[in-house]
């Protein structure tokens, strides 16, 4: 019974995901910022239509898996804008670490063991599978702000260079992608949408 106990204690504290809010925008809810358990949902659902874009083998579960919990540490860490000056984003992956090993730290061992182990695969994004999420992570914001005229990136002044940047997982692992970010990235430059340098 204390292993469900445990689960049951994990899954009420993952709840917590659905308060943290990102930059992102909801264009279809009157442009009210988008909260983590969404993204996490949305992002593991476009997954699994995009796998066939994937050059390399990829394992869909293990990837939306990931994607799934990918987030979980803000609910410790709170979400911090992709664009953020780069010494926030070494604090904050410190943070992340940390609550990682908390939250998942409330699981029965063997469960703790593996997500914990499928969550730094995915901060590492070494192998196939952890590069086709990071990448599907990185292509919806893209995809989201282009559908609302540029969401966050005009009034955050995001240049195109960390828009490329930010993409650059799709590159080699899915070059069909990689090409329809470079034409939406231009296609924002276009419309002020993204500052070009």
């Amino acid at each position: 019974m204390l292993a469900l106990e445990q689960q049951m204690t994990f899954i009420m504290e993952i709840d917590r995901l659905k308060s943290i809010y990102r930059r992102t925008m909801v264009k279809s809810d009157n442009n009210r910022q988008e909260n983590s358990a969404e993204h996490s949902w949305q992002i593991a659902l476009s997954a699994q239509i995009l796998q066939h874009y994937a050059e390399q083998k990829v394992d869909i579960s293990r990837v939306t898996c990931m994607l799934l919990i990918h987030d979980i540490v803000e609910i410790d860490a709170g979400d911090l804008f992709a664009f953020e000056d780069p010494s926030l984003m070494e604090e904050q992956e410190q943070k992340e670490k940390k609550a990682a090993v908390r939250i998942f730290g409330l699981l029965p061992e063997e469960q703790s063991k593996k997500m914990l182990d499928l969550w730094l695969e995915f901060e590492e994004a070494t192998t196939a599978d952890a590069r086709f999420a990071k990448s599907i992570d990185r292509i919806l914001p893209l995809a989201q702000n282009m559908a609302n005229n540029g969401g966050s990136w005009p009034i955050n002044k995001v240049r195109k260079s960390q828009v490329i940047t930010r993409n650059l997982y799709l590159q080699g692992l899915s070059p069909k992608l990689w090409e329809y970010a470079k034409q939406q990235i231009e296609l924002a430059c276009e419309r002020g949408w993204l500052i070009r340098d």
